[in-house]
């Protein structure tokens, strides 16, 4: 069974069909620059441009860096333009994709769900937390499996700024830090969230993760384990796949 899936990120949106069996793409990604501003119109005219790509017909799925309720209303818009905030994307993305069925969810949300199912936190049961490392930090917090949704743990306050503003990935590049110094970053992230929720284990996914054996072994300190998404910067296609699929 395929479906298509779209990762609208803060610097990019991509998507591709993906296979729900295996829980892969389908076919090789299509990727375009996110829009500056991320307005909603803008940004929905880079889905439809995903989309046409590979001449879709049926439901999409589509992930957005934020807080999203009933799988349609935008509530934050914290690397997007706050245009989005109150915008019923479900509205605006199925018209502007001809009337196609879509639906959205919060982007670390969906790379969480399919690494749970396919990937790092397979038959992991307890307290799993997946957090997304790019233009700003996303969290999906699992109990025995279960999804608690919208955590926004990047919001965090970490050294009197939000957290991702010190220690997402695009962090490391406008402060041009070393990968030690990085670490260090993440090293006290991740200790201010274990000591709030206590994971048995903690997932590490967003591009970054494509490069864990540079910063992963420099972090110390935190009880949980701490591994790299399998499905790397493909979790969130993956899931919003996946959550189409139920239409939900």
């Amino acid at each position: 069974m395929e479906i298509f899936g779209v990762d609208i990120g803060g610097s990019g949106i991509k998507g591709a069909p993906v296979d729900l069996d295996k829980g892969d793409l389908a076919q090789e990604r299509c990727k375009v620059l996110t829009p500056h501003p991320a307005t909603p119109d803008a940004v929905a005219d880079g889905v439809k441009q995903v989309v046409d790509h590979f001449g879709w017909t049926g439901p999409v799925g589509v992930t957005f860096p934020g807080v999203v309720t009933d799988g349609a209303t935008i509530r934050t818009a914290a690397n997007v333009d706050k245009g989005w905030i109150d915008t019923d994307a479900r509205v605006l993305l199925g018209d502007r994709l001809g009337g196609l069925p879509v639906t959205v969810v919060n982007d670390a949300d969906a790379a969480g769900v399919a690494e749970m199912h396919f990937g790092a936190g397979r038959h992991r049961k307890g307290t799993v937390i997946v957090l997304t490392f790019g233009t700003g930090i996303g969290s999906a917090l699992f109990v025995d499996g279960v999804l608690v949704p919208n955590t926004e743990l990047g919001h965090l306050e970490l050294m009197g700024h939000d957290a991702e503003k010190r220690a997402s990935s695009k962090a490391k590049e406008d402060h041009d830090l070393t990968w030690d110094e990085w670490a260090r970053r993440v090293q006290k992230y991740l200790a201010h969230v274990e000591m709030l929720f206590s994971p048995e284990l903690f997932v590490i996914g967003g591009g970054v993760s494509r490069k864990a054996h540079k910063f992963l072994p420099k972090i110390d300190g935190i009880r949980a384990e701490i591994v790299p998404a399998h499905l790397q910067n493909n979790a969130g296609i993956v899931g919003a796949a996946m959550r189409a699929a139920t239409g939900v």
